[in-house]
């Protein structure tokens, strides 16, 4: 049965994986078109990061931390991995393109930030390893309080100044207490929210979109001149976290499908905590990388999988159905 579920699974997969960032383009037309009104959403951004990481919370569960547990190998490098390939990747691509102080800042934090849910439908799509998809952003996202200020402090802090511990205690009023509280609810009312999960990512994006929208709106006059640099550092940034993840699944002897994984889990970033951090810490030029980041790490992402697919089909005439589980599609978003 779920066999014959998986191509609908698929394909609403698929749409959430490329209507996600058609959706935080539109975000970011609104507020270059309309930048006074985006710009008076500013301080709700905080509750709207809230909103994100409470419907992250929702899609969590206990179970998701047993693989620490059972596998604690695989998970312990791609947590490693997550925390140093993309701050170091960060570094390099700052200096290789020689980045103004402001969007140098945007970058380092962005690789500083921790994983994108929506790596965990990118994961499905790619035939990888969802379990530990989900409990590796889990258990990044639960440690960003203490690694994501700290190396933002220690790599961003020559570019501008960087107060690691409001953003410390940022971190954890938008991100630890609104996770927490979401596996509390979906402990106490698990039926209920098995209704409306399916419904979450869109909510989320959502709320990634007014984000966007604002950031976009701050640098407004600027995106003119520096949005064709940010691009092809946030291109080089995500392309280079990709092909070092799955080099690392593979330097470890990881099986195919962990390399997957833990190649979209280094590549995929927390783009909209990094936009919400940059504009409330930084600067609206700042948040830009991260804002472009939310667009181009789900289009990337769709594109990988597309390729996984293509490489398993030249492989599938050998493969019997047992070798090939289904697994379930998950409901999360960036």
């Amino acid at each position: 049965m779920a066999t014959q579920n998986r191509p609908s699974e698929d394909r609403a997969a698929y749409v959430a994986a490329l209507g996600f960032p058609v959706l935080v383009i539109i975000g970011g037309l609104v507020g270059f078109a309309f930048p006074e009104a985006a710009h008076t959403l500013a301080p709700a951004t905080n509750y709207l990061l809230g909103v994100i990481m409470f419907g992250m919370g929702l899609t969590m569960r206990g179970a998701d931390f047993i693989l620490v547990a059972r596998r604690p190998l695989p998970v312990l490098i791609g947590v490693v991995a997550q925390f140093v390939i993309m701050p170091a990747v960060a570094v390099v691509v700052v200096h290789l393109l020689g980045l103004p102080a402001e969007i140098a800042a945007g970058v380092i934090l962005v690789g500083c930030a921790p994983g994108g849910t929506s790596s965990n439908v990118v994961s499905y799509l790619s035939r990888g390893d969802v379990a530990l998809s989900v409990t590796m952003t889990s258990v990044s996202t639960l440690l960003a309080p203490v690694f994501t200020p700290l190396l933002t402090l220690w790599l961003a802090g020559q570019y501008m100044p960087v107060d690691a511990g409001k953003m410390a205690w940022s971190i954890v009023q938008v991100v630890l207490v609104p996770v927490l509280l979401g596996l509390i609810v979906r402990k106490l009312a698990g039926g209920f929210v098995e209704r409306v999960l399916p419904a979450m990512p869109w909510v989320s994006v959502a709320a990634i979109s007014t984000i966007v929208a604002i950031v976009v709106a701050g640098s407004r006059d600027a995106i003119t001149t520096a949005g064709l640099t940010v691009l092809v550092a946030v291109v080089l940034h995500n392309g280079l976290g990709y092909l070092l993840g799955w080099a690392t699944g593979r330097l470890t002897g990881q099986p195919e499908q962990a390399r997957r994984t833990l190649a979209i889990e280094v590549g995929m970033q927390n783009s909209g905590l990094a936009a919400g951090l940059a504009a409330q810490y930084m600067s609206p030029l700042s948040a830009l990388p991260a804002a472009v980041f939310s667009v181009w790490h789900n289009l990337s992402g769709a594109l990988l999988a597309a390729l996984c697919r293509r490489v398993d089909h030249g492989h599938a005439t050998n493969r019997t159905p047992a070798e090939t589980p289904a697994q379930p599609a998950p409901v999360t978003a960036d």
